[in-house]
């Protein structure tokens, strides 16, 4: 009994003493500097509120402004969301019970806050589509204050501050913060998944990876590889990663397929048949066209101009920063640079050798990329102040940044105006689809064509800039497909029944092969939208030169491409540009035969 106390006592003795010594250890942590906390109290930066309002006002300049920019974000996303919302609408091949590659559930959690906001206020539809896009900005600018105060926290309240402002002014940035794709939304997960796995919240970067990739994109779990090699070979968390990795796939997962299955009619794991379509022996995607190499070097430089440049620079700039710049302290907070931004140059070098290629394919890795240049960025200035120093005799304790604030200055002006002018170039060259069918919405409400008349509106070589039903006054306005030089595959209407996405139809194929029964009667049009170039053919006629049998109602400007200098298309330089660039007109044509309006 006595050896019995004595040991029970030992104990006791033992426990306290290990949490008298967690304290002191915790004590004596809380003493210590935190990371970044000198240059913190030293420099100007916008703390999260501000920061979350700048870039939410962007985002809105984004959701009003903004084309489509992606005939896929129109057809795959915006036309059967429509149906969910309204009973009607397009209808691809890829939604196809056959097929099944994309997913409803997606579709559901922007078609269900649509459906609310027209059930209370019924507005017209085209209010519906910008207030989805106005969503998709208000969760992007969320995501981006998230992201940004964990670069503030991980590499330093500099890096933070050029980040943001890259950000801001990218033109990247504005195109894909509001577009409805998947690409889109795994570029919000990644902002997600960079930020929590930075600040050491692996479990919520794990759930993160896991919604981007098989809610949005199913290759965005490329994204997250370097998230689970760090989490199994360097932090050994393995119960962590398995348990979240098992939680995140049951939840998103198994609704999805409940989801989809109810919708298709059949099982149906939607981000397996994408990756079986475009990898595992499916026809792929190099159907609908290969591009060089180069492409994404261009189309890089074409949204981040040279941000893009600084960011491609950043392998390069970290070794000579190793070697050049002397570290006093750390650069990072929790990890090595090598393996925070492995996501961005792993994704580019899967996606840069890929032979079909989109600019929509990038979209995940854009914030990395305006984190990649900053970094960049902050190693010039570090090497410009080393190099100087050997030139001129700095004061003890004078800080890089005290000299070289220009190098930054610099470069914020000539890349924010670079992103300036291509957004207003996008603007002006492209908007026009979205004005022509703007017009149309005007004739129900002025009275000049009755409510419940049923009018077509047909689209010959133009159908891949047709905008999306939610621009057409109300469900008995349809869109019609003219016979054009294109011989592809068009999308179709959706069978207007209960089960209309469980039917399978016989016009759909996955080769796009043309299908001649989808194309409509020209003679049967009350309204046509088509560009005139300045030239044609027999399938493709000036059909405004047809004055007996189509009137101009709205004429609008659309670049003419081939004929514009590639510069000042592309980068619109004011008194300069317009004289390097051509436009041809978009037409809204109405039919002559008014008595067929009824």
């Amino acid at each position: 009994m006595g050896r019995n106390l004595s040991s029970l006592k030992l104990r006791q003795n033992g426990n306290q003493q290990k949490r008298e010594s967690k304290k002191e250890i915790k004590k004596i942590a809380n003493t210590q500097p935190k990371k970044h906390d000198s240059e913190s109290s030293s420099l100007i930066y916008p703390n999260g509120d501000t920061a979350f309002k700048s870039i939410l006002s962007a985002r809105f300049c984004s959701a009003i402004w903004l084309h489509i920019t992606d005939c896929d974000e129109t057809f795959n996303y915006w036309e059967p969301t429509h149906y969910l919302v309204f009973g009607k609408g397009l209808q691809t091949w890829e939604y196809s019970p056959e097929f099944a590659l994309r997913s409803y559930t997606y579709l559901l959690i922007h078609a269900v806050p649509a459906k609310i906001y027209q059930k209370l206020f019924n507005p017209n539809p085209l209010l519906i589509f910008y207030f989805v896009r106005c969503l998709l900005g208000l969760l992007c600018s969320f995501v981006e204050v998230y992201f940004y105060k964990a670069v503030c926290r991980e590499f330093g309240v500099h890096v933070g501050r050029m980040c943001l402002a890259f950000q801001l002014f990218a033109a990247g940035m504005f195109i894909s913060s509001t577009a409805f794709l998947p690409s889109s939304f795994a570029m919000y997960m990644l902002c997600t998944a960079c930020a929590a796995w930075w600040t050491e919240k692996y479990e919520f970067a794990i759930f993160a990876t896991a919604l981007g990739s098989l809610l949005g994109w199913p290759f965005a779990a490329l994204l997250g590889v370097p998230i689970a090699l760090d989490m199994l070979f360097v932090k050994k968390l393995y119960r962590t990663f398995l348990q979240w990795s098992a939680i995140s796939a049951i939840a998103i997962l198994v609704p999805m397929v409940i989801i989809d299955s109810m919708h298709f009619g059949k099982l149906v794991i939607a981000p397996w048949n994408i990756v079986k379509y475009n990898i595992l022996g499916g026809a792929g995607p190099n159907l609908y066209g290969t591009e060089p190499f180069s492409y994404y070097l261009v189309n890089g430089f074409l949204n981040f101009n040279f941000v893009w440049v600084l960011a491609l620079s950043t392998p390069a700039a970290l070794v000579l920063s190793h070697y050049f710049v002397p570290s006093r302290n750390k650069s990072t907070l929790t990890l090595p640079h090598y393996i925070s931004l492995s996501p961005l140059f792993l994704w580019l070098v899967i996606f840069f050798t890929q032979p079909h290629k989109e600019e929509r394919f990038l979209f995940p890795v854009y914030p990395l990329i305006c984190l990649c240049s900053s970094i960049t960025l902050d190693i010039v200035q570090k090497l410009f102040f080393r190099v100087w120093s050997y030139i001129k005799t700095f004061p003890q304790g004078t800080h890089y940044l005290d000299t070289t604030s220009f190098i930054m200055i610099g470069t914020f002006i000539i890349t924010s105006l670079l992103g300036l002018a291509r957004v207003y170039a996008l603007y002006t060259n492209y908007h026009a689809p979205l004005d022509i069918f703007m017009e149309l919405n005007r004739y129900p409400g002025e009275g000049k064509i009755p409510e419940t008349a049923a009018i077509n509106v047909c689209l010959g070589k133009d159908w891949h800039r047709y905008p999306n039903s939610f621009f057409l006054p109300n469900t008995n306005w349809n869109v019609r497909f003219i016979k054009s030089e294109f011989d592809g595959m068009l999308p179709a209407p959706y069978s207007q029944t209960e089960n209309g996405t469980k039917i399978i139809h016989s016009h759909f194929n996955d080769k796009n092969q043309e299908e001649p029964s989808l194309y409509f009667d020209i003679a049967k049009c009350h309204f046509l939208v088509d560009l005139n170039l300045g030239r044609e053919s027999v399938l493709e006629p000036i059909y405004a030169n047809k004055k007996d049998q189509w009137r101009v109602i709205k004429s609008i400007k659309f670049l003419n491409v081939e004929k514009s200098h590639r510069f000042f298309r592309a980068f619109y330089i004011p008194f300069i540009s317009d004289r390097y660039l051509t436009y041809g007109t978009m037409h809204l044509l109405q039919t002559i035969k008014q008595s067929r309006i009824k």
